[in-house]
């Protein structure tokens, strides 16, 4: 295992940002910012060794400073949408920034993605870590509580990629984290219609017009929602309005034993599983790209291009009493895990 650091840029503050580089002996390479967490970049040669850039994202940090769809990053206090940016601890109300029509969106424009971690790199032969750390004040875009967040980025030499996300709190919060990354495992040379999905569900949760849950729990079964078997995602994705933005209640019963997801790209060889402690899985079939960024190697991101595959809570469970609860007390830790495996056919 191979780590290089050098200088990413500059804040507007003037604060310096760091680019970490994970080669693994296996020919994945793994770029991260310790600003906002985001996985910048990741290479992974196909059957034949040609390696391709299977991640959307920018070379620069002035691009990301810019604005973009949460490419690559770690997304907090709370990931995914909660009904009208409003929720109640302890008979307190609490409202948070409205950023996505009426309902509050990814922790708000300036949650954890905008954030310079503060960071530490430990390296062993056969995997290396980047631990990022970051201090959360009491009312940051509205949420209760000091939060002293950490998120661990694992990368080893058989190709694994583990982030574990931990969390405490001085006062009763929501927390829902997960890493935001978008990935085309044709190396971008087509859209995602051609790959395969597999998801280890039966349901998924019904939303509303907003992308609100109408808290029902509909059955995938004979519905362009059912990936319990491989599908080709252009059989499902094209029978949606606008496509899936949708998450799905896993099976997995927050073990790292079995893969929750795996997403494989036939004519390259590639693949990627998925692994998670949480309970659900958010997939996002890059619906609202539309040709205006342009990114690694002049790629320009359309509709379709790429795929979210995010590990988290359940959308509104603030506000949902029968969805796992997302509130975290004081004297307890959260924690996250999420595996993500590259693998060749």
């Amino acid at each position: 295992m191979r780590v290089s650091e050098k200088i990413f840029g500059y804040l507007h503050n003037g604060k310096e940002v760091k680019l970490f580089t994970f080669i693994s002996s296996k020919g994945l390479i793994i770029s991260i910012s310790n600003y906002g967490g985001i996985i910048t970049s990741i290479q992974m040669p196909d059957r034949n060794g040609v390696v391709k850039e299977i991640c959307a994202g920018f070379n620069s940090l002035e691009k990301y400073l810019s604005g973009h769809p949460h490419f690559g990053v770690i997304v907090g206090r709370y990931a995914n949408r909660i009904a009208k940016g409003k929720f109640t601890i302890n008979e307190i109300n609490y409202e948070l920034p409205i950023n996505n029509g009426a309902n509050h969106l990814h922790g708000g424009n300036n949650g954890f993605h905008t954030k310079l971690w503060d960071y530490k790199i430990e390296s062993k032969k056969n995997n290396a870590s980047l631990i990022l750390n970051y201090q959360s004040e009491h009312l940051e875009e509205g949420y209760p509580g000091n939060l002293d967040v950490t998120v661990t980025y694992k990368i080893t030499n058989e190709n694994a990629l583990h982030i574990s996300f931990s969390a405490k709190t001085d006062k009763p919060t929501h927390v829902n984290l997960t890493s935001h990354g978008y990935f085309n495992l044709s190396g971008f040379e087509d859209n995602i219609l051609d790959h395969k999905l597999m998801i280890h569900a039966n349901k998924y949760l019904e939303i509303d017009e907003e992308q609100i849950p109408t808290g029902k729990l509909a059955p995938c079964e004979n519905t362009p929602f059912d990936f319990r078997q491989f599908t080709y995602l252009h059989n499902s994705v094209l029978k949606i309005p606008e496509g899936i933005d949708h998450c799905f209640e896993l099976l997995n019963d927050g073990s790292l034993e079995s893969p929750v997801a795996i997403l494989k790209h036939e004519p390259s060889g590639r693949s990627i599983s998925v692994y998670t402690t949480q309970p659900g899985l958010q997939v996002y079939t890059g619906n609202s790209l539309d040709g205006s960024l342009k990114g690694h190697n002049g790629t320009i991101y359309n509709k379709h291009d790429a795929i979210c595959l995010e590990t988290q809570h359940f959308p509104n469970s603030p506000n949902q009493s029968s969805f796992p609860s997302t509130l975290l007390k004081p004297m307890e830790e959260y924690r996250h895990e999420v595996k993500y495996i590259f693998k060749l056919d």
